[in-house]
């Protein structure tokens, strides 16, 4: 007799692997015009999606950008310093700086990290009153700072002493200048996440979202101490 054929069991097809989709990286752009977008809705990406060196990717971004400004204030800085004698036979910014003015300036700017600090530890504890009052706090320094940079560009203006002047003038407005810009920026970005904390959008889950923008202040905030000490005190 032929042998008996085992009869056969029919196989599920098998289901190719779906590789999972990688997050894209949000753009700086992004995260100031909406700083709590770091964070999507379900519990993973409350806590935002943690990449091999144990950061979020959007605070990662936030590094690689604050990195790459470094370079650029690098530059900046031995730029001037390069050029800060070339008066041309007139006077240096060097000789009309006001540095009692300016260091209570930096002083301002100084305490509104503090004043950072505090914001970020109100929003870990969920304190949205306090997380309001700090970051309207840190703004309004900011703005000082501001107001006090354009009363002294002015200053130097009425004195004849123009972007154009000559070469340590021009490094000198644009190393104060671009600096400036990034202190706009910041307080641009404190302003977007005050309104969103009165809307009540900035819950504990989402403190991130402050972090992100304690970094950036705090690193204009060093930059600055690290610009007011080359232009003022180094004569």
């Amino acid at each position: 007799m032929p042998p008996r054929r085992r009869p056969t069991t029919p196989t599920r097809p098998t289901r190719p692997l779906r590789r999972p989709r990688p997050r894209r990286l949000r753009s700086l752009t992004d995260i100031a015009a909406n700083p709590t977008a770091v964070h999507d809705t379900d519990h993973h990406d409350d806590h935002g999606h943690v990449t091999a060196t144990g950061i979020t990717n959007e605070k990662l971004a936030m590094w690689g950008f604050l990195g790459s400004e470094c370079l650029l204030f690098g530059g900046l800085i031995s730029t001037f310093l390069l050029y800060k004698t070339r008066s041309d036979g007139g006077q240096t910014p060097h000789d009309l700086y006001d540095i009692a003015f300016t260091s209570i300036s930096s002083f301002v700017l100084l305490m509104s990290s503090l004043t950072m600090v505090l914001a970020v530890t109100a929003i870990a504890r969920g304190d949205q009153r306090a997380l309001r009052t700090w970051l309207v706090t840190t703004a309004l320094l900011g703005s000082i700072f501001i107001s006090g940079q354009v009363y002294e560009f002015t200053e130097f203006l009425n004195e004849g002493y123009g972007y154009t002047h000559s070469p340590a003038w021009s490094a000198f407005y644009t190393l104060t200048g671009f600096h400036g810009v990034h202190v706009t920026l910041g307080i641009l970005m404190l302003l977007s996440l005050i309104g969103l904390s009165f809307k009540g959008h900035i819950p504990t889950k989402r403190a991130e979202a402050v972090e992100i923008v304690g970094l950036y202040w705090h690193f204009v905030d060093v930059v600055w101490i690290l610009i007011f000490t080359v232009v003022y005190l180094i004569k």
